[in-house]
This record gives structure tokens, sequence and C-alpha cells, in this order.
């Protein structure tokens, strides 16, 4: 079917109206979205670091790069799957877009059931790749495999909320990540609390949770009867659509799973300062995480108003969005910066209050925002260009900066002086060379050829 049916209200074209209003009202659902997701591993930290120790603040903390590494393909998979959906959405393909929509769940299911038994299997060696200290191996070891059971979960959850945003509907995907991020703290505070069950517990509350959201998604897609309906009965796996949502999502989800690698071996290096370290350093990366929420939420809104115009063929749309949420992200990343960095040790104090894993975490907050609004360009543009189907070569800038620049910077300053300054700077290193190559790659490869052709219609 093309261009037949009548679209439901929960699905938004993203090709008209106000841009700013758009990507704003588009943006704010993904942000508290992001903000409750976020909250799933925060709160396990929260929970062990105040009501077990800081040895099981440490073994969580040091597994958060491995499952990060597995959940992060599919984070990738279906962002860069999305912008397939948005521009079938744009072209109103709908036959084609459910086609898709039906082929990328199957595929989610197989793949994520064969992740979670390979995650599963492999734990031990992928503590052993980052070192895990002696003290802290059992405890990561048991919470790193209940955690990678719900792998499942979330690879399909991402699959089913990544189409939801493709079409417009941004809104019900935060309504599911707070009810299972609701239902996660109850759990924690029941299993570890209650049942004095550890960091076992936390992790079993956040399988359970993640179960909960996948149920709530595939839910809202086979009751309501928009475009982007799911029914069981079509489930198959069509080979050119598979392959067309792969091009576009693998290099996504490899971009997503070799960062994590990378933030391994960081962690490789946080490891040989200790316990103490591992926390405050693992308290320092969650805090960065919610501070980075505007910068990815935006990210993700301009992939899909990108991946909508550009599918409409409305360019002139487009590149205005662009410069609309790089004014946004600016504004929301300067004001949340020197917030953090003003209140670093009041923050810190929340998940842990051993003095020495308070002062690391301070230290390395306060080390990274005045670099933040680098954080800001690389997701913004990243979104950009994959927006404009260019999934891999987003995918090349960011290996080569993200990656490259951390693990060169580590290399050199680590070989000077082992200092645990070098690993924070390490951080600010990646971003920065990130967001020039995926800005350049922009600049010469997308933006000059599309002001051309507005220019030559506008003639």
């Amino acid at each position: 079917m093309h261009g037949g049916k009548q679209l439901k209200k929960s699905s938004v074209d993203l090709t008209q109206g106000s841009i700013w209003k758009q990507l704003l009202l588009f943006a704010l659902p993904i942000f508290v979205g992001q903000l409750f997701q976020n909250l799933y591993n925060s709160v396990d930290s929260l929970v062990v670091g105040n009501f077990v120790g800081k040895t099981a603040l440490a073994a969580v903390s040091s597994t958060n790069d491995i499952s990060h590494f597995l959940v992060g393909f599919f984070t990738g998979l279906a962002s860069g799957g999305g912008v397939f959906f948005a521009q079938m959405f744009g072209k109103k393909d709908y036959q084609k877009l459910s086609d898709g929509i039906h082929t990328t769940i199957l595929f989610a299911f197989l793949f994520g059931f064969v992740m979670a038994g390979v995650g599963y299997w492999l734990s031990p060696q992928l503590l052993q790749l980052i070192s895990c200290p002696p003290d802290v191996y059992a405890s990561a070891l048991e919470y790193l495999r209940i955690y990678l059971i719900g792998i499942l979960f979330t690879a399909i959850y991402n699959v089913g909320a990544g189409i939801l945003r493709a079409v417009g509907d941004s809104s019900s995907p935060f309504y599911y990540l707070l009810i299972s991020s609701m239902t996660n703290i109850v759990l924690d505070l029941l299993f570890v609390c209650g049942f004095n069950m550890g960091v076992a517990g936390v992790g079993w509350a956040t399988t359970l949770a993640q179960l909960v959201s996948v149920i709530l998604v595939l839910r809202k897609m086979i009751k309501t009867h928009d475009v982007y309906k799911l029914e069981i009965r079509k489930l198959r796996l069509n080979q050119p659509i598979l392959a067309e949502v792969l091009r576009l999502g693998i290099p996504a989800g490899i971009q997503t799973s070799i960062t994590s690698i990378s933030n391994m071996f960081v962690q490789r290096y946080t490891n040989g300062f200790g316990s103490s370290a591992m926390a405050g350093i693992g308290v320092a990366k969650k805090v960065e995480k919610f501070a980075g929420l505007s910068c990815s939420s935006l990210g993700v809104a301009i992939t899909t108003f990108i991946g909508q115009n550009y599918g409409a063929d409305k360019k002139k749309r487009a590149v205005e969005g662009i410069r609309i949420s790089v004014w946004i992200s600016v504004i929301m990343v300067g004001l949340t910066s020197l917030a953090l960095f003003i209140l670093a040790p009041g923050i810190a104090v929340i998940f842990n209050r051993d003095a020495e894993v308070v002062a690391y975490a301070s230290a390395m907050i306060r080390v990274i925002m005045p670099f933040y609004l680098f954080n800001a360009m690389y997701n913004i543009f990243s979104g950009v260009v994959r927006g404009f189907g260019k999934s891999k070569s987003v995918m090349l800038c960011v290996i080569l900066g993200l990656v490259g620049c951390r693990q060169l910077w580590l290399a050199v300053s680590m070989s000077i002086k082992s200092d645990v300054f070098n690993v924070y700077f390490s951080y600010p290193a990646g971003w920065i060379g990130a967001s020039i190559l995926v800005y350049l790659y922009y600049y010469f490869n997308i933006r000059r050829t599309v002001v051309a052709e507005i220019q030559h219609s506008d003639a």
C-alpha cells in the first residue's frame, strides 16, 4: 500500500509545522525516557553503594562497559534502522514500512536470544578482558550474568521504541520507560533491602523491569490500528528489506559496540588505581550519562527529523532543522555543565559517602564538564549524517575519533606518567576527535551538495 492509510494520532508528521517546537516536543519525551532508562543501572549503583558497600558498587560499576557493549549494539541497530522507518514514513510507503517492522522485530528476537546466551557464557572472559580485580570479581560475575539474561528484552524494546519514534511517537516509549524504571526501583529495594540478595538482587530487578518495557511496547504495536501495527502472523524475515535495515543499523550498532570495547580498555586503566577509583569513576560516568541526555535525545530527534524530511524531499527544512538543533543543544549543555561542575561533590555523595570515592568522582566530573559541548556536537552531527542515510560514514568517523583519539591519548599519557587524571581527560579527547571528524564529513560530503540542490531548485 502506498499512501492509502489514514494516519492516527500517535504518529507525527515532522515535515511540516514550526521546526523548533517540533524538535523540542519530539526530543522532550526522548530526554525524559532516556533519563529513566539511565536510572536502571544508576539505581542499581545507588542501592548497592548505600546498602551493600563500596566493593559491591565497584563490582556493578566495572560491568557497565561490558553490558553497554552488548546492549549498545541493539541500541545502535534501532537508531540506524529507525532511519529506514522514518524515510518510508516520510515517503508514505506504508507497505514497505510494515514489512520492515515485522522483519526487524523478528530479527531482534532471534539475534537477541543468541547474544544473551553468548554473553552469559563469555562473562568470565569479558571480566578478564577488563582485568577485574579479585576482590570484586565474584560479585561482578554474578551481576553481569543476570544482567545479560535481560539483553533479549533490551533488544526487542529498543527496536520497538525505535519504530515508534521513527513515525513521530516519542511519548509512548517515555511512558513505558517510566513504568519499567519505577518497577526497577521498587524491585531493587525489595530484593536488596528486604531479601538481602546483594548484587544479584539489583541484577534481577533490572532484568524483570526490562521485561515489563517489552510487554508494554509490543502491546502498543499489536493493539494499534496505525501504520506501524504489529501482527504476529506477519512476522517473517524479508531478506531485501532486512538487508536495507541492517545496512543502516549495523554500522550504528558496531559504532556503539566498538565504543564500549574502547571503554573496556579504559576500564583496565581505571582498575589499576583500586576499588575507590573504580567506584568513583563509575559514579562520574553515570553522572556524565545524565548530563549527556539532552545531547543524545536531540541526536535521536534530529535523526528522525532529517529522515522524514529527506524522505519527503524537503531539503531546505532539513538544513534549517540542523541549525536550530545546534543552538538548542548549546544552551542546554551550557546550563547543565555549569550546574554539574559546581554541584559535583554533592551529587557524588548521593551514590556513596566514602570520602575517597567522592573525591575521585568529583575530580572527574570537574575535568570533563568544560569540554561537554564537544559531546553535544558529536551527537547532533552523528544524528544528522545518519538521518541522511550515511550510517556507515558515521561509524567510521566515530571509531576514528571517539575510540582512536581516546586510546591514543591513554597510550601516550600513561606511558609518560600513570596518573588517574589521564583517564579523566581521555573522555574529552574522544569527544573532540569525534565531533571534528563527523562535522567535517557532514560539511564536505552532505551540506555542500544539499545546499547546491536547494539553490538549484530555488533558481
